[in-house]
Order: structure tokens, then sequence, then C-alpha cells
């Protein structure tokens, strides 16, 4: 009898070992699971990232739309990770996203600048950095050191209208790009710079203002997901595979022609 016991005692023990240690890996799996949430922000910068409200906000995936925006959604599509996304004003997103693990956000312009400020995913789109004119100007540049003496409607935290303060140019700051098109129909500014695909759509979805002149193209930046460096390279890698996937299977140009 007490062997009988004895043995049935092991056996429970054995058991319970087992199950401890299910539970443990369990808890485990768990906790890797919630650690590997993605917290990806973007701005309102159609045709790129724009909100279906039309507002430069957004609290979730279904509420924003665009090239980038669908560039991305494809390539989240194809990993695991629980992700999140926002929209909200650059300036804050840009910052926010620095410091903090497993944080992104597109679409950033990768520059030498802020090469070492990421870890990057892309690339996605391009932008052209454009000079425009409002629809009655007569101004004519040949090259960029011709608009020294003129004032540039900008916006804090864009790569663009960092850069020409950077070069020394007049460059008016705004927290947000929508009011420039109106600062060059009021004469405030001489000239705006953005992306030479959202000029015109900012004008006249915002303003009503068509006919900008583009008076200058100086220089074209490809855009990435750009991803904070306290996050795992593992994820970097997931990110970055998954999207040469969806580029590979032709995904990505079918999105571009759906906005052309």
């Amino acid at each position: 009898m007490h062997v009988v016991i004895a043995s049935a005692r092991n056996a429970l023990r054995n058991v319970t070992g087992a199950l401890f240690v299910g539970l443990t890996l369990a808890a485990s799996s768990t906790t890797v699971q919630a650690s590997e949430r993605l917290y990806i922000f973007t701005e309102h910068y159609p045709p790129y990232n724009a909100s279906v409200s039309g507002e430069g906000f957004a609290h979730n995936e279904d509420q924003i739309t665009g090239i980038c925006t669908d560039m991305v959604k494809a390539m989240l599509a194809r990993v695991d990770y629980d992700v999140q996304m926002k929209m909200r004003a650059w300036s804050y997103a840009y910052d926010w996203v620095q410091g903090r693990e497993n944080h992104g956000l597109f679409c950033t312009a990768r520059t030498d600048e802020r090469e070492q400020l990421f870890q990057w995913v892309g690339p996605l789109a391009s932008i052209e950095w454009t000079l425009f004119a409002a629809p009655d100007s007569d101004i004519t540049l040949s090259t960029l050191d011709d608009a020294k003496d003129l004032r540039i409607a900008g916006y804090r935290g864009d790569v663009m209208s960092q850069y020409l303060v950077d070069q020394g140019f007049n460059v008016i700051m705004n927290t947000s790009g929508d009011v420039n098109p109106r600062r060059l129909a009021l004469g405030q500014a001489d000239l705006w710079v953005t992306d030479g695909l959202v000029g015109p759509l900012v004008a006249e979805d915002e303003h009503g203002i068509t006919g900008l002149k583009p008076v200058l193209v100086f220089r074209e930046t490809p855009m990435y997901l750009a991803i904070s460096l306290e996050t795992s390279p593992g994820i970097v890698a997931d990110l970055q595979k998954a999207l040469d996937s969806a580029r590979s299977e032709g995904e990505l140009d079918a999105i571009v022609a759906r906005y052309e």
C-alpha cells in the first residue's frame, strides 16, 4: 500500500510540475506577445497620408488612408504584431516616437541628418521638394539660391522647411502646412515649400485655391517608416521583409496606381 501511495504522490508531483512549467511558458508567451504591440504614427499629408474625416487627427487605422498609409497597411497585414495607428501633428509625433520602444512614424523622409535617429523600413514613396508660388505670381527661379531674398512658408518639424532654415533662407514657420496656400494668396509669403503632389491638393481642398505655380523642384527624397532605436532589430527586420514581399507581389505598384 505504501508503495502505491508513494507512486501516486510521485505521479501527482510530475503532473503538477508539468502544469507549472506549462503555465510559466504560457505566461512568458503572453508577455512576449504583449511586448510586441506596435504604435505607429503619421500626419495629415494628403495624398500620402490623410484622415477619412479630413481633420488633422485620427485614432485608428480605419480612419486613415493615402498612398503611404496603404503601403504600411499592406506591410502590417503580413506580420502578426498588434498595431495601434494614430494621426497627430507632425512635430508632436516626431518627438513622441523617439526614445519609446515599439514606436514608429511614417512617411518620414530619410536624410543624412536623421539617419542615426531611427531604424528604417522602406522605401515607401518619394517626395519632390518643390517651391510653389501663388497663381498670379511672376516669380521665376533658375536655382535655389534665387530664392534667398524671398519669404518662404513652411512648418515646424518638416524636413524641407528645416533644410531651408539650415541653409539660411527666410522661412515662415507654422504648426501645420495646411495654412500656407492661404499665406501665398494673402501675400504673406512669396513661396511655399512642400511636396509636388501635396501642394496643389491641399490648396484646392483646404482653401479652394487652384493654379499654384511650381517654380522649382530642388530635391527628391525617399520616404520610410522610421522606427525608434529602442525597438528590437528583429521587429524591424520582420517589417522590412513584409514590405519587400508586398513590393515583389506588385501590391505597392497597385496602390500607387489607385491614386494616379
